[in-house]
C-alpha cells in the first residue's frame, strides 16, 4: 500500500525538493502541501495522511505547535509527525519529541534517511537523525536522578529490558531481532508490552525512559 504524506514547510523550494525525493519511491505519495502551521493542521485533520513532515519554523504556528496539535498527549487518534529542520538545537528536538513527534530529521541528513524515517513512522517505529540521538538521550540522563523516571506499571522481564536497551541505542526492529535471535513479530510483541507497562506512546519515549532510569547503563 502507498504511504500518504503531507509536507508542511514555508519554503516552496524545500517542499518541492522533499516531494521529488519521496515520490521517486514507489510506495510513497505526497497528498498535500502546506506553507504555514494553521494550514498544516487543517489539511492533516481533513486528509489524515499516514505521515506528516513538518518544518520547525513556519508562519502562524511553528512545527512544535503543529506537532502538539496533531500528535500531542490527549489527542484522539494522533497522527504520525516527523519534524524536518535545518536547526540542530536541543530545545527544538526535545520540544518536538515531547509534543508527540515520532521522528526528527535534519534537512541535510540526505534522501535515504528521509525515506527511511517516513517508512519507519508508517510502521509505527521512530527515527531521529543519528547525529543528535545520543546527545539528546544523554541530556535526558543528566536532567534528573533515576528516581525521576516513571515506574513501570508491572516489572519488565529480562527480555523486555534487553529490548529497551537496544531501542535506547537506536537499533531498529530488524536489528533487535538479529541481535537477540528472535523473530520480528516477537520484537513487536515485546514493544507493545513495554509501551503498556511504561505508559508511553512510541519507541522514542521508551528510549527516553531507558536513559532517565539508567536502564541503558546496566550492561
Amino acid at each position: 500500500m502507498t504511504i500518504s504524506v503531507l509536507l508542511a514547510d514555508d519554503q516552496a523550494m524545500i517542499r518541492g525538493g522533499l516531494r521529488l525525493i519521496l515520490e521517486e519511491q514507489p510506495d510513497i505519495s505526497v497528498v498535500a502541501e502546506a506553507s504555514d502551521g494553521v494550514d498544516a493542521i487543517a489539511q492533516a485533520r481533513r486528509l489524515r495522511p499516514d505521515v506528516c513532515l513538518v518544518d520547525i519554523r513556519m508562519p502562524r504556528l511553528d512545527g512544535i505547535e503543529v506537532t502538539r496539535a496533531l500528535a500531542g498527549p490527549g489527542v484522539p487518534n494522533p497522527l504520525r509527525v516527523i519534524v524536518v529542520t535545518t536547526f540542530d538545537l536541543d530545545e527544538y528536538v526535545y520540544g518536538a519529541l515531547r509534543g508527540g513527534a515520532v521522528g526528527f530529521i535534519l534537512k541535510d541528513a540526505g534522501p535515504t534517511l528521509l525515506v527511511e524515517a517516513v517508512r519507519a513512522a508508517d510502521n509505527g517505529d521512530a527515527l531521529v537523525s543519528p547525529s543528535i540521538t545520543l546527545r539528546l538521550l544523554q541530556h535526558l540522563t543528566a536532567a534528573g536522578p533515576p528516581s525521576s523516571a516513571t515506574k513501570p506499571a508491572r516489572p519488565l522481564s529480562d527480555r523486555e529490558i534487553e529490548v529497551v536497551r537496544a531501542i535506547a541505542r537506536g537499533r531498529t526492529n530488524q536489528e533487535i531481532a538479529a541481535e537477540l535471535f528472535i523473530s520480528l513479530s516477537t520484537v513487536k510483541s515485546h514493544l507493545s508490552a513495554i509501551q503498556t507497562k511504561l505508559g508511553v506512546r512510541n519507541r522514542l519515549e521508551i528510549a527516553a525512559w531507558a536513559w532517565q532510569s539508567r536502564t541503558v547503563d546496566r550492561t
